[in-house]
This record gives structure tokens, C-alpha cells and sequence, in this order.
């Protein structure tokens, strides 16, 4: 039985951008917890016991976050992932689960994946199935299961099956990791090192989910607010209304006049109301302030924010501590309908939404009435003067 697992966690995050400005993209949070927690929790109930996290340059706020969750090996270069891997040489001597850092899945793939390894007694390498292969490494396996190829990115797919960023390795994988070239890119690619390993599929059918532009957050916080159940350890005062699925953490005061439509996460010491509206996947973070006449909807704020008073947030991504001036307003949705677009490094693409608010980092002040268009980023310590229209990013 597989006992120990490798998350690799040490890259930057640059498409995440401004949201990992301030901080690694592991911790960036979702259903009111670091994305890397959720998922150690998932692999402990899996039954791994020994987990390692790789981290880079940021290692002291990981090592802050995952203080007695997990152990650390360090990343001294940056150069692919076949040398992330190779780093646990001479600290993992048994065969091991090993994934990316910013991957959402279900329990049942560390399971099923370690069955698999019992089965064939051999590296592991789960595959997906994708709509739009061509943007990922398309796999290809024999009728026993065996990989027959790995593409990166091919204009022609072999097939629509993916790899999906979680394996089981053996040992022996640090062997054929040092006879590794490097790839075009010039980094020295796991994928490669497979192809003279060898390696068995392992086929998931799961929900999955690779975490890596800012609107994906919005759908792991669904994810995980979906599996969410009721708890509420702060005060909700008479008048007030929650529906569904709500979580509140304690120190929190739910005020007279709020309604709450779960799913719904609410931290801790936070002041909510009166008279507002939280609705459906909405997750906040501790110390936030949502007060009255306030609509949010579908949201993550990461905690120690205020949205004090008539402002309506949709489908937005808050950074940590961000005031909003009166009567802010945050446009989710274009004229036309047509889905909402976002500068990802220098390149406006297509998030695939018709609705989709803005990506705000830490420590930004708006002034009252500024209205925010939809898609715009906003990053870090930006003050932004009263009546202004956040029509173009701020970064």
C-alpha cells in the first residue's frame, strides 16, 4: 500500500497574477481554505501518511501555512519537472503518489491510482479525458493499459485522452530522471523520463481540474462549497435568513436583514449585515466586513476585506484587506453577452464566461461610486480615486 505522497509546489504562478503577488499559488484560498490544504487532506484520507511538499522561493510562507501538515524539500532551480521530481532523491526510498500543486480532483483518484500500482507494479500516470486535447500532453495507451506515447500540445491529437498531473512513481524513477535530456523548452520534462521508464495508464473519470488562471478559482471554490455542510459557530440575530448549505465561523456576527443562499463559507470574527445579500457560492474569508444594501454574489474574498455599503460584487476574486468606497460596483456581465476576456500574461483570452467580475490583488482602496468593468485585474496597494472607471487593468 502506497504511504507517501509528493505534491509539487514551488512553481510560480505567473498566470495567477495579482493574486500571486503576495502570495504562492498554493495558498491562494478556495472554500475558505489554502487550495494545497484541500488537497493533503485528500490524499490523508486516502491513507498517505508521509506527504512532502516541494517549495522554491516560497518556502517560508508555505512552511508558515503547512506548519505540522507536511514536510519540505526544497527546489533550488526551476528547471522542469522531471528535476522537481528528482529532488526527492534521498528523501522518498518507497514507491509514491506525485502531483502538481494546483490540481483539484477527488478522493476516489489517489485511491483508484494506488490500485493501479498494485496491479501493474509499475509508474503510474493518470489520464483524463479532454474536449480539447491538442492543449495538453495527449497520452496514448495499448489495449492493456501500457502508454504507447506522450505529445505535449499536438495540433493533432492521437486521442483525447490527457495526462492529468498525478502519479504513482517507483524508486527507480530517480534513475532514469538523471539519463533525462532536456526537452526543447529546455527543462528537463517528467513526460520524457516516462518514455524510457515506461509507464501504465491509469484512466480517471472523475472531476478534475488544473487550477491555473484566475477565473478557475472560481470553480474549485464551487467545487468544494458543493461538499460543504452546515456549521455555524458564530451568532446569526433574529431576522436574519440562511438557506441552505452555510458555514460560519466563530467570532461572526450574521446581523438582522441578511440573507444567506447556500452553498455559503463564512470565516471567522467577521461582521455581516444587516440588510444584505449573499448568494450561491460565495465564499469569505476571516475578518470581513459585508454591510448593508451589499450583494455578493459568487465570489471569493480572501479575508480582511469591507464591502461596507451599497455595492453589489459578482464573480469577482477579492484580494486581503480591500475597502470599498460607497456605492462601488463591480460589472460582471459585457453588452453584448459575449464571453468575458482577461489580459493572462499579455495575451487577452477568452475565460469562457459570460460572467466574470474582477481579479483584485491585496491591500486596494476604491473611493465612492467607482465602478470596475468586467474582466479588469487590479493589483496590489492600488488606491483608486472616487467616481473613477476601472475600464483597463491596473497592475
Amino acid at each position: 500500500m502506497i504511504k507517501t505522497a509528493l505534491i509539487l509546489a514551488a512553481g510560480e504562478g505567473t498566470r495567477m497574477m495579482p493574486l500571486t503577488a503576495t502570495r504562492p499559488k498554493p495558498l491562494l484560498p478556495v472554500a475558505g481554505r489554502p487550495m494545497i490544504a484541500w488537497t493533503i487532506d485528500a490524499l490523508r484520507k486516502a491513507g498517505i501518511t508521509d506527504i512532502y511538499v516541494l517549495v522554491g522561493r516560497n518556502e517560508e510562507k508555505m512552511r508558515a501555512a503547512l506548519e505540522g501538515k507536511a514536510k519540505f524539500i526544497r527546489q533550488e532551480k526551476r528547471e522542469g519537472t522531471a528535476n522537481a521530481v528528482g529532488c526527492a532523491e534521498g528523501h522518498i526510498s518507497e514507491p509514491f503518489i506525485c502531483m502538481n500543486g494546483d490540481l483539484v480532483v477527488e478522493e476516489s483518484l489517489f485511491a483508484g491510482i494506488a490500485k493501479r500500482y498494485g496491479e501493474k507494479k509499475s509508474n503510474i500516470i493518470t489520464v483524463t479525458q479532454a474536449s480539447e486535447p491538442k492543449h495538453f500532453g495527449v497520452i496514448e495507451l495499448d489495449n492493456s493499459g501500457k502508454v504507447i506515447s506522450i505529445e505535449e500540445k499536438p495540433e493533432k491529437p492521437k486521442s483525447n485522452l490527457i495526462n492529468a498531473g498525478v502519479y504513482v512513481f517507483e524508486p527507480s524513477i530517480f534513475t532514469h530522471i538523471k539519463k533525462t535530456k532536456k526537452s526543447p523548452r529546455g527543462e528537463y520534462e517528467i513526460t520524457d523520463t516516462l518514455r524510457t521508464a515506461g509507464a501504465s495508464g491509469f484512466i480517471y473519470n472523475g472531476f478534475w481540474l488544473d487550477v491555473g488562471k484566475p477565473w478557475d478559482m472560481l470553480d474549485a471554490n464551487e467545487f468544494y462549497l458543493k461538499r460543504m455542510k452546515s456549521s455555524v459557530e458564530g451568532e446569526v440575530q433574529k431576522n436574519a435568513t440562511l438557506e441552505g448549505e452555510v458555514s460560519v465561523g466563530k467570532g461572526t456576527v450574521i446581523r438582522a436583514g441578511s440573507y444567506i443562499k447556500g452553498p455559503v463559507s463564512i470565516g471567522r470574527d467577521c461582521k455581516i449585515g444587516p440588510n444584505c445579500f449573499i448568494r450561491p457560492y460565495t465564499s469569505i474569508g476571516d475578518g470581513c466586513h459585508i454591510g448593508n444594501a451589499v450583494e455578493i454574489k459568487n465570489c471569493i474574498i480572501i479575508g480582511k476585506s469591507n464591502v461596507p455599503h451599497l455595492s453589489y460584487v459578482g464573480d469577482s476574486i477579492i484580494g486581503e484587506n480591500c475597502n470599498f468606497g460607497a456605492g462601488t460596483n463591480v460589472a460582471n456581465l459585457r453588452f453584448d453577452n459575449a464571453e468575458v476576456k482577461m489580459n493572462i500574461q499579455g495575451e487577452h483570452q477568452s475565460s469562457g464566461r459570460r460572467k466574470l467580475g474582477c481579479v483584485m490583488a491585496d491591500n486596494v482602496k476604491t473611493g465612492i461610486n467607482v465602478s470596475i468593468m468586467p474582466g479588469k485585474k487590479i493589483g496590489p496597494n492600488k488606491l483608486i480615486p472616487p467616481l473613477f472607471v476601472v475600464d483597463k487593468d491596473m497592475e
